[in-house]
């Protein structure tokens, strides 16, 4: 499979401009806490799933600037549902998703909630799915992008609490980027599909063990 990898931006103050793989441009959230991914990143990730892409059900945690979300739009996902704790990101990545979808000729539906992310993953578990499309046939994503603060200690709960909803289903591919140095072993609910390392940068992408 293709290389992906989302890079960390280290810098104290960032540019504030994002363009997408197309030349479309996008605002990105200012200081430390954000992490834009670079283009020959996002490439990498696009290729990976290209199969995946058309019509796709997309559902971004800790979702930052939306720009994953964006590429996804612009390559024919149907839905992308972004969920972001931060104020000022959650509304930036509001924005650029409504950009961006309002550039495209297919129909495609975007949500954007800022939540903490277990509470809302909590909140949605077994039966009672809220704020996904009413007109959806299945409440199933196809890919789950999983993006958190690398010391935030997120990775083992939400995982946890991912697999406790019903949204998803055994193809579903939850994509979780990392730190290479981190270890990273997922609870035993989840099946490894592969790991691949960049620099200081690992990803590692999953799929539901059901029973």
């Amino acid at each position: 499979m293709a290389p992906v990898v989302r890079e960390r931006c280290k810098a104290s103050k960032l540019t504030g401009q994002l363009r997408l793989l197309s030349g479309r441009k996008l605002k990105s959230p200012h200081g430390i806490g954000t992490r834009p991914t670079v283009a020959r990143v996002r490439e990498a990730v696009m290729n990976l799933l290209r199969e995946r892409l058309a019509n796709s059900k997309w559902l971004d945690l800790c979702s930052g600037s939306g720009v994953i979300g964006c590429e996804a739009l612009e390559r024919g996902a149907k839905e992308v549902i972004a969920i972001e704790s931060d104020y000022k990101s959650a509304q930036i990545c509001k924005e650029n998703l409504a950009k961006t979808r309002s550039g495209l000729s297919h129909q495609n539906y975007i949500k954007v909630i800022r939540s903490d992310v277990l509470k809302w993953l909590k909140s949605n578990s077994g039966e009672n799915i809220k704020q996904f499309p009413t007109n959806r046939v299945n409440i199933e994503f196809d890919v789950v992008y999983f993006d958190p603060p690398y010391e935030s200690n997120l990775y083992l709960p939400v995982l946890k609490a991912l697999h406790s909803c019903n949204f998803l289903s055994e193809d579903t591919l939850v994509i979780c980027e990392h730190a290479a140095n981190q270890a990273f072993n997922p609870p035993k609910q989840w099946k490894t599909k592969f790991r691949r390392v960049y620099g200081q940068t690992a990803l590692t992408a999953l799929t539901p063990h059901r029973e």
